[in-house]
């Protein structure tokens, strides 16, 4: 499996799907799904780009509650 699309030489990234229990690649330039044998599979459709940004933006949201660490010294170590 090459991690390169042979149309644009893009990068591929493997998503797993849960209703063909499979992982598929998707190329991050041209949004189309590929299997193992590399055969192009369907394109990206606009409600799971929608679904993804989505993820993404509350995996954002939740990890920005997080208060940033201070950096503290320890003393009496050397």
């Amino acid at each position: 499996m090459p991690l390169f699309c042979k149309q644009c030489e893009g990068r591929r990234v493997p998503l797993f799907q849960k209703t063909e229990n499979t992982s598929f690649w998707l190329c991050e330039k041209c949004k189309n799904f590929v299997d193992a044998d590399d055969k192009i599979i369907r394109e990206l459709t606009e409600l799971e780009k929608e679904k993804m940004d989505k993820e993404v933006e509350d995996f954002e949201k939740d990890n920005a509650k997080f208060p940033k660490e201070k950096m503290v010294r320890r003393k009496g170590v050397n």
